[in-house]
């Protein structure tokens, strides 16, 4: 089944073409990664995937659904979550209480008249949210004392969270150490049988680890689409990011 699809997907910033015609079509339960070199246009792709940059042609469907007109808090809803490039945490909240936000953020849509929340199951949300992404033992720490690694991992455990049916990352193993990148691959192999995840990455061996397809864009525009190993050996590919 078909998740999300886009058709003539374009965004332009005055003279430049940011994004330009992009037919994407990614299907329920998939990794799909998006690269590409620096400036390609990839985080303003998905950018206005999540609502957060207006599309100046096309349109995006979201399960069937035509949702171009949405804000970004309106796709949250529809199950679409955005982890940025940037940490967007909480910084002088401690990672249970991140958690705990986002938390009530899902709890409280559509239901703002219910103002308790019961403790028990929110405390049990809030570890098992943080023990999938190795942080469990932060808990109690502010977020601003966590290294950056550990702060992207905290921003993926606040969109987990929020129990989403698409997950967007945005260069989530940037910051981390080896081991660390370790326990994300494992962690994303494990989520992708209850959520479809669009990633964004520059770490090629995490990408040919992860992905079921990837799309290269260049200049704004797809270049290739296909399987690692389809993609490893597309000349077009190879010339133009791969190095090859």
């Amino acid at each position: 089944m078909t998740l999300l699809q886009t058709l003539g997907l374009s965004r332009s910033f005055g003279g430049l073409q940011a994004v330009r015609e992009v037919d994407l079509s990614v299907a329920a339960g998939e990794i799909r990664a998006i690269i590409g070199p620096n400036g390609a246009g990839k985080t303003t792709l998905v950018s206005v995937i999540s609502g957060r940059i207006r599309p100046s042609a096309g349109r995006i469907a979201f399960k069937g659904r035509d949702i171009t007109a949405l804000r970004s808090w309106q796709r949250v809803n529809c199950g679409i979550v955005y982890t940025f490039q940037i940490t967007s945490v909480f910084q002088n909240l401690t990672c249970r209480e991140n958690i705990a936000l986002a938390i009530q953020r899902k709890k409280m849509t559509g239901i703002a008249h219910r103002l308790h929340l019961d403790e028990r199951r929110m405390d049990d949300e809030v570890a098992a949210a943080l023990t999938r992404v190795g942080l469990i033992e932060e808990i109690d720490q502010t977020a601003a004392n966590l290294p950056y690694g550990h702060q992207r991992l905290l921003e993926v455990a606040m969109g987990l969270a929020l129990s989403p049916e698409l997950l967007i990352m945005d260069e989530p193993t940037q910051g981390l150490s080896n081991s660390e990148i370790a326990g994300f691959c494992r962690f994303t192999r494990e989520i992708a049988n209850e959520v479809t995840v669009l990633l964004i990455e520059h770490n090629m061996p995490v990408v040919m680890e992860l992905a079921d397809n990837i799309t290269v864009i260049e200049s704004g525009a797809v270049l290739a689409e296909g399987t690692p190993d389809e993609i490893q050996a597309n000349a077009a590919v190879q010339k133009a990011y791969l190095g090859a």
